[in-house]
């Protein structure tokens, strides 16, 4: 490839873990990131450094907020690809601190569709969540399904997020495919998720918080699996159908814009406590259990559909759980030293 793309969010888990996917196929990367204090920086800044070890990638420093910033970095480098993956995350700070996902989530993204509308790109790809389900309880998740019932701010403004694209896509015709993720893990994550913080403590002897006394299950995705799909999401840009009645069961696309959202996961609920036997079983300790209510606005169950993804792209993810969390305690281990 020799594209040039934006990609926001660069110096977060899967931004630079897709940065690093691009850089090697040949692309001209431009990183944005706000370098927010969600979680430690110096993480952040870590992943900036090893990207900005090739010659091809440019990293910019800067806050979605930030009027102006959006409109100046796409007029300065005309990119052929923008992947939107800068947002303020989490389930259960989105309770405590609400305003940083308005700021963020909210008028980051209007500002980023203002500044696409004012210099177009080929096709804009941007992150939803798999918590915009939110209480839907018939699974696996369809993309197709009504998703109405937010349970989370966080997913609040996510769900927002489609919309919004949806109707610039509509009225200004931008291509766009929106991502739905599924808990992605993998090396390099983020430490406020619950596997980064069981093999934190599992390996110091620590007890772990077991939420809705384990009773929970989730769609692990491995990061370099979630990349691929990305990757190859980058090439099936949506078109605008000019005969709504002949969209495919199934399949996403609106009816009135080049717009589409995909689910990106595993397809294969996993039982919590199964994940945490993995984790022990790749640290080699035993973990002690806190069993614990169930956290608001928290969700028992997550599991996607990813036909849509593998009818688009051919694809489907294949990393087995024992073999992900693997990977990731064996990164832990040699970038913390434990």
């Amino acid at each position: 490839m020799t594209q040039t793309v934006l990609v926001t969010g660069s110096a977060g888990f899967i931004g630079y873990h897709l940065c690093t996917r691009l850089l090697a196929e040949g692309c001209t990367v431009i990183g944005l990131d706000g370098m927010s204090s969600y979680y430690d920086v110096s993480l952040k800044q870590r992943r900036h450094q090893n990207l900005s070890q090739s010659s091809s990638f440019t990293p910019v420093e800067g806050l979605l907020e930030t009027d102006g910033l959006l409109h100046k970095l796409l007029e300065q480098h005309r990119p052929d690809i923008i992947i939107h993956l800068a947002a303020q995350a989490g389930v259960r700070w989105s309770i405590e601190n609400p305003r940083a996902y308005l700021d963020a989530n909210l008028i980051g993204v209007f500002n980023l569709l203002e500044a696409v509308r004012a210099t177009p790109c080929n096709h804009l790809l941007m992150a939803s969540t798999s918590s915009i389900f939110g209480a839907n309880t018939e699974m696996p998740y369809a993309e197709t399904d009504k998703a109405d019932t937010q349970m989370s701010f966080y997913a609040a403004t996510k769900k927002a997020n489609e919309a919004m694209t949806h109707s610039y896509a509509h009225l200004y015709d931008i291509p766009t495919t929106m991502f739905r993720f599924f808990t992605v893990y993998g090396p390099w994550g983020r430490p406020d998720m619950a596997y980064f913080k069981f093999t934190k403590a599992i390996l110091r002897g620590d007890p772990i918080d077991v939420y809705n006394h384990g009773d929970m299950s989730r769609d692990f995705t491995y990061i370099d699996d979630l990349v691929e799909g990305i990757r190859l999401l980058m090439d099936a840009a949506p078109t605008r159908p000019e005969d709504p009645s002949q969209i495919a069961d199934g399949d996403s696309l609106s009816p009135v814009a080049p717009w589409r959202v995909v689910n990106i996961g595993n397809g294969e609920p996993v039982k919590l406590l199964d994940f945490i036997e993995a984790i022990e079983a790749a640290t080699g300790k035993t973990a002690q259990k806190n069993f614990m209510d169930m956290q608001p606005g928290d969700v028992p169950a997550t599991w996607a559909k990813a036909d849509l993804l593998k009818t688009l792209t051919g694809y489907a993810p294949k990393t087995d759980l024992r073999t992900g969390v693997r990977h990731f305690v064996e990164w832990y281990r040699e970038y913390y030293g434990e």
